[in-house]
């Protein structure tokens, strides 16, 4: 790695959904190559680091910087793919830009799992996943993670109550009441997934089919009102502080 130091001190750093190893010589993807190319004015025998999701981040050296496409030969691995905590985050799809922003804080904040949740105070309905996925992977790009979440289909409620895993602790953000959050998680079993609620808060139907679940530990936020986007990564931070990466 120290023979790419001053190269890596200034060197773009971007996703690339391609198996990345030594000595491989690809072409980047059109935005991939348009941004270096065209945006960051790169040339041939200049370095950029790449991360594929899969084996970590390599150092690589241009080949070619034309218009329409840059080819990279791959040199060396500077670090492994990272491992990343067993957490999800189970949450009611929110409006255009909060949901952005929870998407991207919640990859900052190392969770393994997104999972979109259907209630029946949720607002919105369809997501774009894509969109969603490219906020994921700018925040990686820019805060050195090496790894992605994987985010899933949206699901009802309903279902994924019905199909939770018993080994999973289902910390369940209830505005109505239950043990603080960092005590909770002091003795909560690993793993665990964190779920909040809709902009309007889960029903009592809802609520008492949390509740309900086996695996389900009602936790409190303290005495404020939140929105669901500052809850859900209020409820992050905390796990990250109290858990960590251990």
């Amino acid at each position: 790695m120290s023979e790419f130091a001053a190269d890596l001190s200034t060197t773009p750093r971007l996703f690339v959904d391609l198996p990345l190893a030594a000595d491989a010589t690809l072409t980047l993807p059109a935005a991939q190559s348009h941004y270096l190319a065209q945006v960051m004015r790169r040339q041939p025998g200049d370095v950029v680091r790449l991360f594929d999701d899969r084996s970590g981040e390599w150092a690589a050296r241009l080949l070619s910087a034309g218009r329409k496409a840059v080819s990279v030969v791959i040199e060396a691995r500077l670090s492994p793919r990272e491992i990343v905590p067993d957490l999800w985050l189970c949450f009611a799809p929110l409006k255009r830009g909060r949901i952005d922003w929870v998407v991207e804080k919640a990859c900052e904040l190392g969770v393994a799992r997104l999972v979109p949740v259907l209630t029946r105070r949720t607002i919105v309905d369809r997501l774009n996943l894509d969109r969603l996925r490219a906020h994921m992977i700018e925040a990686a790009e820019q805060c050195e993670r090496t790894a992605l979440p994987e985010l899933t289909e949206p699901v009802t409620l309903t279902a994924l109550l019905g199909t939770w895993p018993a080994d999973r602790a289902l910390v369940f953000a209830d505005e109505s009441g239950g043990a603080p959050l960092a005590t909770t998680l002091r003795r909560a079993p690993a793993p665990a997934a964190i779920l909040i609620g809709p902009e309007g808060g889960f029903d009592d139907g809802e609520r008492a089919a949390i509740r309900a679940c086996p695996a389900a530990l009602p936790v409190t936020l303290g005495p404020r009102i939140l929105r669901a986007d500052t809850a859900a990564v209020v409820a992050l931070g905390v796990w990250q502080a109290v858990m960590g990466d251990g």
